[in-house]
C-alpha cells in the first residue's frame, strides 16, 4: 500500500488565518453564507424555545391518573429543549450573529406551535407534542441536508439535537401506547 497522498501547505494556512482574525471560526473553507446559517439557526432557536415553553406548561398543568409519569417526561423534554436553544444561540454567536430571543417574534419564527389543553387532556398534550417532534424531525433533517459538508460544525450540532428529538418522539409514542 502506498503512503497517504494527503498534503497540506501549513505555512499558507497560517498566513491566511492571520489575515482575517476578526472572522473568528469562519474561514475561507466555510462553505455557506454565515448570515444564511445564522437566520436558520435563529429559527431553530425560536422553535426550541417554543417547545421548551409548551413542554413546561404541559408538565405543570397535567393532571389525572397518569400525571406523574407524563409530567416527569414533559419536564425532562423541556430541559432538553432549553439546552438545544442554548446550543443554537451559542453557535449563532460563534458565527458572528446575534441570537434572537425576542418574545414578540418567537412564534412567528418557530417551526412548531404553542398549544395548550385542558389540564386533564393528557392524550391531547401527548399528541400535540408528538406532532411538534415530528415537525422538528422533518425540518431539522432538511437543515442537515442543506448544511451538508459546507458547515460540519453546525451540521453535527443539528444531528445531535435531531437525535434527541427522535428520542422525544419515541418516548411520547411509548406514553401513548401506540
Amino acid at each position: 500500500m502506498p503512503a497517504s497522498s494527503f498534503s497540506v501547505d501549513v505555512a499558507a494556512i497560517r498566513e491566511r488565518a492571520r489575515q482575517k482574525m476578526d472572522q473568528g471560526p469562519v474561514t475561507e473553507a466555510y462553505g455557506k453564507d454565515p448570515a444564511d446559517v445564522i437566520a436558520v439557526l435563529n429559527e431553530v432557536l425560536a422553535t426550541e424555545i417554543v417547545c421548551w415553553m409548551r413542554y413546561s406548561r404541559h408538565a405543570i398543568s397535567a393532571s389525572g391518573i397518569d400525571r406523574a409519569q407524563v409530567s416527569a417526561e414533559f419536564s425532562e423534554h423541556a430541559d432538553e429543549e432549553r439546552q438545544h436553544a442554548m446550543w443554537a444561540a451559542e453557535r449563532i454567536t460563534q458565527l458572528g450573529g446575534e441570537p434572537d430571543f425576542d418574545p414578540a417574534t418567537l412564534t412567528k419564527r418557530a417551526h412548531t406551535t404553542y398549544e395548550t389543553f385542558a389540564d386533564d387532556d393528557l392524550a391531547g398534550m401527548l399528541k400535540e407534542n408528538l406532532a411538534a417532534e415530528r415537525i422538528v424531525i422533518t425540518t431539522y433533517q432538511e437543515i442537515i441536508r442543506w448544511l451538508g459538508a459546507d458547515d460540519p460544525t453546525t451540521r453535527r450540532l443539528m444531528e445531535k439535537i435531531l437525535a434527541e428529538e427522535e428520542e422525544h418522539a419515541d418516548d411520547i409514542v411509548d406514553l401513548l401506547g401506540t
